[in-house]
C-alpha cells in the first residue's frame, strides 16, 4: 500500500501488479490515498477494512471476475455506495452493458488516458462525498427525530401521569367519604381491566379501562352525609337519594373531550345496571348495559365482598367468587362471570398485591368508622 494524506482513498484492484503501480502512481500524483487488490477475495477484504471512496476494479481476474465481485459489493448495504470502474482491455460492448448492468458506476479501458482517468475519478470522489453527506445527514436527522420523538413521549408519559393521578385523586375523594380506601380503587380498577383482558379487549381498551373503573364512585361526592354515612339500612327515600350517584357521577364526569373522562362517565353510571334489567338508573337489561359498566359491575361487587368494612367482615375468596356465579344472568353478565373465573389467579394475586392495610388516619380525619348491617352497601 502506498499512501498520501488526503480525504479520498482509492482501491486499485488488479491481478497484474504492473497495472496496479501505473494506475496507483497517477493517483497518487492527484492526491489520493491508494490501496491494492491483486484479486476478487482480496479487494472485497479491503473494501471491509478501510474506509474506500472509489474502487478501480479490473474485469478479468483470478477466482472472480469483476463483474462478479461489482454484484457483491452492490449487493452489500454497508458497500453499496462505493462507486465502481471497470477498468478492462476489452473493448467489447457486451462487457460494458454487462459491467453496467452489474451495478458498476463507470468503464474505462486499458490503459486509461491520465487526464480522463483522473477526471473520471474526481468526479466519482465529488458523487462519494455528496453521498456520504446526505447519509450522514439524514442519520442525524433520523437521530434528532429520535430524540424529539423521545422527548415528546416523556412528555406525554408525563402529561398522562399527572392526568391519571388526578382521576385517582377525585376517585379517592368520593371514596373518603364512603367506608372504602384508596385500595379499594386500585383492586377494583385491577380487577376490572385484568377482566377486560380476559374477554380479548384490546389493548389500548384494557388500559382506558383500568384508568377509569376507578370513577365508578366518584357521584358519592354529591350524596348528604345524612344518608352516605348513615350507620343503619337506608329507608325508602334515603335509598332512592343514595341511588343519584350513577348519575351524579355522570354528570360530573360530562362534557369532556377526554376519552378517559367519557369512559369514566359511561362507567359511573352504567355500573349498578343489573343483567336482568333491576338495575339502576336507567333500569337496561343485558347487552343495552354498556361493556364497561358491566365489567366494571363484576370488579365492584366482587371486591365489596371481599373487603373488611367497618359492618362486616370479608367474604372467603370461594365464597365471593361463587356468589359471582350465584348471580350470572340475572345481575351479572353471564360470560363475564365466566371470564372473571377464568382468571381466578390473576384476581387473588390483585386482592393480595392492594390488601395491605392503609393507615387509619385517613379514616379518623373523616369520621368515617361507621357500623352498618351486613349486605346493605354491597351493592350501592
Amino acid at each position: 500500500m502506498r499512501k498520501r494524506i488526503n480525504n479520498a482513498t482509492i482501491l486499485v484492484a488488479d491481478d497484474e501488479k504492473s497495472i496496479r503501480e501505473v494506475l496507483g502512481d497517477i493517483l497518487i500524483m492527484e492526491g489520493y490515498t491508494v490501496l491494492y487488490a491483486e484479486n476478487g477475495a482480496d479487494t472485497l477484504q479491503t473494501v471491509r477494512e478501510h474506509q474506500v471512496d472509489v474502487i478501480l476494479l479490473d474485469l478479468q481476474m483470478p477466482d472472480m471476475n469483476g463483474l462478479e465481485v461489482t454484484r457483491l459489493l452492490k449487493n452489500d448495504v454497508s458497500l453499496m455506495h462505493i462507486p465502481v470502474v471497470i477498468v478492462t482491455g476489452l473493448n467489447d460492448r457486451k462487457a460494458r452493458v454487462e459491467a453496467l448492468t452489474n451495478g458498476a458506476d463507470d468503464f474505462l479501458l486499458k490503459p486509461p488516458h491520465v487526464a480522463e482517468l483522473a477526471a473520471r475519478v474526481r468526479s466519482l470522489v465529488k458523487v462519494k462525498a455528496y453521498n456520504d453527506y446526505m447519509r450522514n445527514h439524514q442519520k442525524e436527522l433520523e437521530k434528532k427525530v429520535r430524540e424529539r420523538t423521545r422527548q415528546l413521549n416523556n412528555a406525554m408519559n408525563e402529561l398522562k401521569r399527572a392526568s391519571l393521578d388526578t382521576i385517582y385523586r377525585l376517585s379517592r375523594a368520593a371514596e373518603y367519604r364512603d367506608e372504602d380506601t384508596s385500595m379499594h380503587i386500585q383492586r377494583v380498577s385491577n380487577y376490572a381491566a385484568s377482566l377486560a383482558k380476559a374477554i380479548g379487549m384490546p389493548d389500548q381498551d384494557v388500559e382506558r379501562i383500568l384508568y377509569t373503573a376507578s370513577m365508578h364512585d366518584i357521584g358519592k361526592i354529591g350524596i348528604p352525609d345524612l344518608v352516605l354515612l348513615k350507620p343503619g339500612k337506608l329507608n325508602e327515600q334515603e335509598w332512592s337519594i343514595m341511588r343519584q350517584h350513577a348519575s351524579l357521577g355522570a354528570q360530573i364526569l360530562s362534557g369532556s373531550t377526554s376519552e378517559l373522562l367519557k369512559t369514566g362517565e359511561v362507567i359511573a353510571l352504567a355500573h349498578h345496571e343489573k343483567w336482568d334489567g333491576s338495575g339502576y338508573p336507567a333500569g337496561l337489561k343485558s347487552t343495552e348495559i354498556p361493556l364497561e359498566g358491566r365489567i366494571t359491575a363484576v370488579a365492584d361487587v366482587f371486591d365489596a365482598l371481599t373487603s373488611k368494612r367497618p359492618y362486616k367482615e370479608p367474604f372467603p375468596m370461594e365464597t365471593a367468587f361463587n356468589i359471582l356465579t350465584g348471580e350470572g344472568g340475572t345481575h351479572f353478565d353471564p360470560e363475564l362471570v365466566e371470564g372473571f373465573l377464568s382468571i381466578r389467579p390473576r384476581i387473588i394475586e390483585i386482592h393480595e398485591q392492594y390488601s395491605i392495610e392503609e393507615s387509619s388516619t385517613l379514616m379518623k380525619l373523616t369520621g368515617l368508622l361507621t357500623q352498618e348491617k351486613e349486605g346493605d352497601r354491597i351493592n350501592t
